[in-house]
């Protein structure tokens, strides 16, 4: 038997035992060999199996991971769209100048002929990116609003919109701000709040879809700073999927 028939084995009877509901290609990711430590360590708070359920990833599905880090959710959607499936990974220039090694890590999952379905572009805007069935970020959206004004954020969503195909999905997870914050602490605090992320993207086009609580803590104040030792990788996080019409 292949590593791949391997794990995805072990992941069917995992699923049985751990949950029937997760299903077959995400329980197959979550277990498969090729995640580094680094990755499997995150996965109790991080939740990848409910995450990636959510975000209604299919085999064949052609996935768009927006600033992926060093690639953590990458390497899961690359195993979760097999057969037939593919990844891109966009790392815009900025992202790529402020995370140098996380960029090299994202080039190095593209070379990986154990990745052989992963790519990287530069932007939204890249032809090569082509038509996606899920268009995913993950603490990410409050940044597009600290490097691009207001309408440039809406043109970014309007773009997005065009690059999903129809009944297609917009994923977005991100640090919880107080309610009835807009984008105050989009800066300070690297938070957003949940209802001004749902403005932006329905006015694309886009309709909401899910939310889940499945990262949430209501012991999160929100008034911490999210790289703040205090509540660094316990914060509050919202979870909001969107779907384009038929």
């Amino acid at each position: 038997m292949t590593r791949l028939g391997l794990a995805v084995a072990t992941a069917l009877l995992l699923a049985g035992t751990a949950s029937a509901q997760t299903p077959a290609n995400v329980a197959a990711a979550v277990a498969s060999p090729q995640r580094p430590a680094s990755d499997t360590a995150r996965d109790a708070t991080r939740k990848p199996d409910v995450m990636l359920d959510f975000a209604r990833v299919k085999p064949g599905d052609r996935v768009a991971d927006l600033i992926p880090g060093h690639g953590y959710f990458t390497r899961l959607f690359a195993v979760a769209v097999k057969p037939g499936g593919s990844v891109v990974a966009i790392v815009p220039p900025e992202a790529a100048k402020r995370d140098a090694e996380g960029a090299a890590m994202i080039a190095a999952i593209a070379a990986d002929p154990a990745y052989g379905n992963v790519s990287v572009v530069d932007g939204v805007g890249n032809h090569a990116l082509g038509k996606v069935d899920v268009f995913w970020t993950a603490q990410n959206y409050h940044d597009l609003h600290n490097s691009l004004s207001v309408d440039q954020v809406i043109e970014v969503n309007e773009s997005i919109y065009k690059l999903v195909k129809p009944g297609g999905y917009y994923v977005i997870v991100d640090h919880a701000a107080q309610a009835g914050s807009g984008l105050s602490a989009a800066n300070a605090l690297h938070r957003i709040d949940p209802e001004k992320v749902k403005a932006e993207v329905e006015a694309a086009g886009f309709l909401l879809d899910g939310e889940s609580g499945a990262l949430a803590n209501a012991a999160d104040p929100h008034t911490a700073n999210v790289f703040d030792a205090s509540i660094r990788g316990k914060t509050d996080q919202f979870m909001l999927r969107f779907r384009k019409p038929k």
